[in-house]
């Protein structure tokens, strides 16, 4: 019984950090707010968490401390809640994806409501889903390429500490504040799409899920499935939103798995679909979601407690960047 409650409490989880998500959005735009409004809003602490959209900027701050040799202090949250989510992937699988990411609490929202709207989720066809599947992979390649492999070390520096840079959450914000266009369309796509079909952005089109699924193959724990217990009812694999077909599975190695242990609240007999470490040793559901919000939580602390969190840019930078014409790539 105790499995089948796990999914109560990952919506739980998801619910909590969608909120906190939202929260943190409402604070930075009153806090860039002050400065447009000439300080006619009251001024609010800016949350260092926005940083965790701003995936890029960590990623670019990865590279400088790979060849500076130190973390810089303009995003220091974004380089800490990239490393954070990956080691929870290295560690727990792609779970980030099923219990953390609001892009993908909303997606499961809209392919739940279009499961009551039309009795059920349609199925990409299969050759079509391996031809769009590839995608995410090429942007995640193209990034790591370009950002890892050709960005010279004082095209590093130059980019970190410029203004562009410096900007990066305050871009982010007015993008969502003022979407209209093609960007409003594309998303508006993605929205109406998920109603139809299960994830299709996280599926086909997430850079970060893909390098977060490349990295949670290395986990130690996977769903195994135990042959002579399994009555062979496909209810696990029905229940997977990433369309794995777990039921002929003896353990659950894709890069695909979200961790988000549907199929094992589905499964009728608790011990013929389990999580597992390598050892062989069961992790319960209850573990395994506690373990989760831990690592994340936990590597955020960690992050604070080294100094690798609040930004060095100062309210005098915020007010001249933020009151200045906009700033262009260079």
């Amino acid at each position: 019984m105790a499995e089948k409650k796990v999914q109560k409490v990952r919506l739980a989880v998801q619910w909590g950090f969608l909120l906190f998500s939202l929260y943190l959005g409402v604070t930075f735009y009153r806090f860039v707010l002050h400065f447009r409004s000439g300080g006619a809003t009251p001024f609010v602490e800016r949350p260092d968490g926005v940083e965790a959209f701003l995936p890029i900027s960590g990623l670019v701050s990865l590279k400088g401390w790979m060849t500076l040799g130190s973390i810089n202090d303009v995003h220091p949250a974004a380089l800490v809640v990239l490393l954070t989510v990956i080691v929870v992937s290295l560690l727990l699988k792609r779970s980030f994806c099923s219990w953390v990411c609001p892009v993908s609490t909303i997606t499961e929202v809209c392919w739940k409501v279009g499961t009551k709207l039309f009795g059920k989720n349609f199925k990409v066809w299969l050759w079509l889903d391996w031809l769009l599947r590839p995608i995410k992979y090429l942007l995640l390649a193209f990034f790591l390429f370009s950002i890892l492999v050709i960005m010279a070390p004082d095209s590093v520096a130059s980019f970190i500490t410029g203004d562009y840079n410096k900007m990066a959450d305050v871009k982010m914000l007015d993008f969502f504040v003022n979407l209209s266009g093609t960007p409003l369309v594309v998303i508006g796509v993605l929205l109406a799409l998920s109603f139809l079909f299960k994830n299709p952005f996280c599926r086909f089109l997430c850079p970060y899920g893909a390098l977060l699924g490349l990295v949670s193959r290395l986990s130690p724990v996977k769903i195994e499935r135990n042959q002579s217990a399994c009555i062979s009812c496909g209810g696990c694999t029905k229940a997977c939103p990433s369309y794995i077909d777990v039921m002929h599975k003896d353990r659950v190695c894709s890069e695909e798995c979200v961790g988000c242990l549907r199929c094992v609240s589905a499964c009728p007999k608790p011990e013929a679909l389990q999580m597992k470490a390598k050892n062989g040793k069961v992790v319960p559901g209850m573990v395994y979601a506690a373990l989760v919000v831990a690592v994340f939580i936990g590597g955020t602390l960690i992050g604070r407690a080294t100094g690798h969190w609040h930004t060095g840019i100062t309210k005098a930078d915020y007010q001249r960047l933020i009151t200045a014409p906009p700033v262009d790539h260079p």
